[in-house]
């Protein structure tokens, strides 16, 4: 183990050492406040642009001034498949096999057709698990399933809520929840790690006690895809989506990725919303008036993706197809421990670190509890040139996305935040 040193020199001389230092200089960084290069911390919320971003959306503005229609045919990568070329950096990214994810729409989106495939309430089976303080997206759209059907979703909803005094979730009263709703729960919908507080779960074991149970496990990767070293076949995971444009760097409104797990994206006869994106390829122009899905999560497609989004996400997919999810991890693990080293320095007790401690508990963000004046503090530190993001009510969320992060960054942000809480 590092022995870390909260000083300028120890943080330069651990970026020296970075094989993954380069990749740094392959993203733009915004000017903030006194900085013409920010301290960018909000890789969480939406992350810097790739340099080659702006190469492959032009590729592709210039071929359609060149080719028009015929694009979809003859561009240099064809518009008709350019989706395909994201597919197996996908797979490698959340450890799918190809045939189980496609990027297409958006994150909510995609969860509902996830709901409306897997979503098969019953009078006795009709219930939803979800974390209480889950992205409030994810409750509306599991709210709205839940009326749909025709029930309450006060009755239908179940909120898995931490202890009394307690920010995160303990992971064996999620599992009691599995055990005790057992026969009234149809789906659990997790985000495998949690927007707010930064907590990471371990999805293999809670995959197997909901399918000792006959209930589908849903997991919203929205803050775990390019963040964690991801199993989701493996760990049999039913169903999954995510967004691109936080730790995947799509830009805003990037397109989304979906995960089916190859046991049910195999079954042609299962239900789903329907769309010609989706059918047979060999038969897709023949304009047939019978759907015929294809097989695997493009069968979950309902219409031709955006092409400039898909360039967009290319040139960062690229990236961490070349360093490899378990490097990256390893760099982050390191870089996020340092970031809360230089935190517990700063004398005081004006706040406090709501993320687990717990180097498996967590990815690349310290959710920062802070005890007056969040906001106003928040906008200090951008004037500062240090760019993080606030959660209502009182927390900072501050993310060292290893990508383009580096230790000589935490430690500046470090001593920008002492000063400022000193006053």
């Amino acid at each position: 183990m590092i022995e870390f040193a909260n000083n300028l020199e120890f943080a330069k001389q651990m970026d020296a050492q970075d094989s993954l230092r380069k990749y740094r200089f392959e993203f733009y960084f915004p000017r903030s406040g006194e900085r013409t290069q920010a301290l960018y911390f909000a890789g969480n919320s939406l992350g810097l642009a790739p340099v080659n971003a702006r190469k492959y959306i032009n590729e592709e503005l210039d071929d359609w001034a060149h080719f028009g229609v015929e694009g979809h045919f003859e561009a240099r990568h064809p518009w008709l498949s350019y989706h395909e070329l994201v597919t197996a950096m996908s797979a490698r990214l959340v450890g799918a096999l190809p045939e189980e994810v496609v990027a297409m729409n958006s994150l909510t989106v995609n969860l509902h057709l996830m709901l409306v495939t897997f979503y098969k309430p019953t009078k006795e089976r009709f219930k939803i698990a979800i974390e209480s303080d889950t992205f409030p997206s994810d409750r509306y759209a599991v709210q709205s399933q839940a009326r749909f059907h025709g029930f309450d979703a006060a009755e239908a909803i179940l909120s898995i809520t931490p202890r009394p005094g307690e920010d995160l979730l303990q992971e064996k009263d999620i599992l009691d929840i599995i055990e005790k709703h057992g026969k009234e729960l149809n789906i659990l919908l997790i985000g495998d790690v949690n927007y707010l507080t930064g907590q990471a779960f371990d999805l293999a074991k809670i995959a197997a006690a909901c399918h000792a149970q006959g209930i589908i496990f849903g997991v919203n990767l929205a803050h775990g895809a390019g963040n964690l070293v991801l199993n989701l076949h493996d760990d049999d995971v039913d169903f999954a989506v995510w967004c691109s444009y936080k730790y995947l760097n799509s830009g805003p409104g990037g397109i989304a990725g979906c995960f089916i797990h190859q046991r049910h994206g195999q079954n042609l006869e299962r239900q789903r919303f329907a769309g010609w994106w989706g059918h047979n390829k060999e038969t897709r122009f023949k304009m047939g008036p019978e759907f015929d899905p294809l097989p695997g999560a493009e069968g979950f497609q309902l219409s031709n993706p955006p092409i400039f989004q898909l360039a967009a996400l290319r040139a960062s997919l690229e990236y961490f197809d070349t360093i490899g999810m378990v490097n990256l991890r390893a760099k982050s693990k390191l870089l996020t421990a340092y970031l809360e080293f230089v935190l517990l320095a700063i004398p005081g007790d004006l706040f406090s670190i709501i993320t687990p401690s717990d180097i498996a508990q967590r990815g690349a963000q310290l959710s920062v509890r802070v005890k007056n004046s969040p906001q106003n503090l928040l906008k200090q530190l951008q004037a500062k040139g240090a760019i993080c993001d606030f959660r209502q009510p009182d927390v900072i969320r501050v993310s060292p996305a290893p990508l383009y992060c580096g230790f000589e960054d935490v430690f500046e942000f470090g001593q920008i935040l002492e000063k400022l809480v000193k006053g």
